[in-house]
């Protein structure tokens, strides 16, 4: 399911890999869900752009964009925690430690490859709203391309302690990514195993993103 929705999160999918230990941009107001999640989503285009012949000469620098442009504003720990479901009270600390690192990891292989996707598409962000009494709220953006209908994403963002927002979910058609990634985790550690999960998505972090054609696949 995550790779069928991925065609609709090329230009912000940037939004959902997360870490807390990379450095946050300064000039980015984190105290304000829609100006960061605005801020966050440019400075990554604006990056694309300046890093193209990189890209062009080794697809898998768009793992350094990801990591260093959008990860620093989405919780990782919190998403990959409602992932785990109710197998995070069943793990002991050192696997839970290994499956958010892991989780991580994929995440930001999954979305550099969606990445290679991404020409140009116009991104519309709707107005904030007041938000002082909120502790999650909700950005609307649009993707316009040409030749589609507008494409309508919602972004959760959640406030943190110390009144910080960071996103942890992206809604996209109508469905919840980190929804359809814990149904899709659930099952694999109920038919195999917490570690061999951790195991498969170490594999894939290592994983070699690859320049998609017009045509594809």
């Amino acid at each position: 399911m995550f790779k069928s929705l991925s065609r609709f999160l090329l230009p912000l999918v940037m939004v959902f890999t997360a870490t807390n230990t990379m450095a946050v941009d300064a000039t980015i107001n984190t105290m304000d869900p829609y100006a960061m999640v605005k801020a966050a989503a440019n400075k990554t285009f604006d990056r694309f752009h300046q890093d193209k012949a990189l890209i062009d000469a080794d697809a898998d620098h768009l793992k350094v964009i990801v990591r260093e442009e959008l990860m620093p504003y989405v919780d990782y720990k919190y998403a990959s925690y409602k992932v785990l479901g109710q197998y995070l009270k069943e793990s002991t600390e050192d696997q839970r430690n290994r499956f958010v690192t892991a989780f991580e990891g994929y995440l930001i292989t999954t979305y550099a490859q969606a990445f290679t996707e991404y020409t140009n598409q116009k991104v519309e962000f709707s107005p904030g709203v007041d938000f002082s009494n909120e502790k999650i709220v909700d950005v609307n953006v649009q993707i316009i391309e040409a030749g589609r209908p507008p494409i309508k994403l919602l972004f959760k963002v959640r406030r943190l302690k110390d009144d910080s927002w960071k996103a942890f979910d992206l809604v996209a058609e109508g469905v919840s990514l980190l929804s359809s990634k814990q149904s899709e985790i659930s099952n694999l550690i109920r038919q195999q195993g917490i570690d061999p999960v951790i195991k498969m998505l170490e594999e894939r972090t290592k994983e070699k993103v690859v320049k998609q054609s017009k045509s594809g696949k």
